[in-house]
């Protein structure tokens, strides 16, 4: 039964690295990536959709986004939504497609980028250690009910907290590794 818990919470663990991890690849650094535009949600005919459900997105060039919507009466919505999100670019029309020139990052750009990531890294954490308080408590439930004693309580609590150090360790590595690609020059 303990070892089922910590298999369970390995595994919400590294979904919620995996997850952080993909957070962090929406974010640009100076080079064009489809997955800088992941998390823009457009309001298109009142349904909140991922933008990449409504366009075909490509990098043809290294600072520059294409973005060929399926639909072209949702152009005017789509830009809207990349201009009213946190990527900062400023998409150009031209009735068939809409262009998204990747700027130079500044200083302060990448700073306030920085701090970003770690709020995102932060949740990241948050989510394992809420993860860990859940396993934690149905541990406890396990002991109270009297199915484990309290010695193997203690040494699965361990072998979770251990569980836990490593999932936070790669979402700060993940974060270190981001925040250095962001800082470079």
């Amino acid at each position: 039964m303990i070892e089922e818990l910590l298999k369970d919470a390995r595994s919400r663990m590294a979904k919620s690295v995996e997850s952080t991890g993909g957070e962090f690849a929406t974010f640009h650094t100076g080079r064009a990536s489809p997955h800088l535009l992941d998390r823009i949600v457009v309001d298109y005919y009142g349904v909140e959709t991922p933008l990449r459900q409504l366009a075909n997105i490509a990098a043809p060039e290294a600072r520059l986004l294409t973005l060929t919507p399926f639909d072209k009466g949702g152009m005017g919505a789509i830009e809207k939504a990349i201009l009213e999100s946190d990527v900062g670019l400023t998409p150009n029309n031209d009735g068939k497609l809409i262009r998204l020139p990747i700027p130079e990052l500044n200083q302060e750009r990448r700073r306030e980028m920085v701090r970003v990531i770690h709020g995102v890294a932060e949740e990241g954490r948050i989510a394992i250690r809420n993860i860990r308080r859940d396993v934690m408590h149905d541990l406890r439930e396990l002991k109270e009910e009297g199915e484990v004693g309290a010695d193997d309580e203690h040494r699965a609590e361990g072998d979770l907290q251990k569980v836990t150090d490593d999932a936070v360790g790669r979402i700060d590595a993940l974060m270190k590794a981001k925040e250095q690609e962001i800082l470079e020059v």
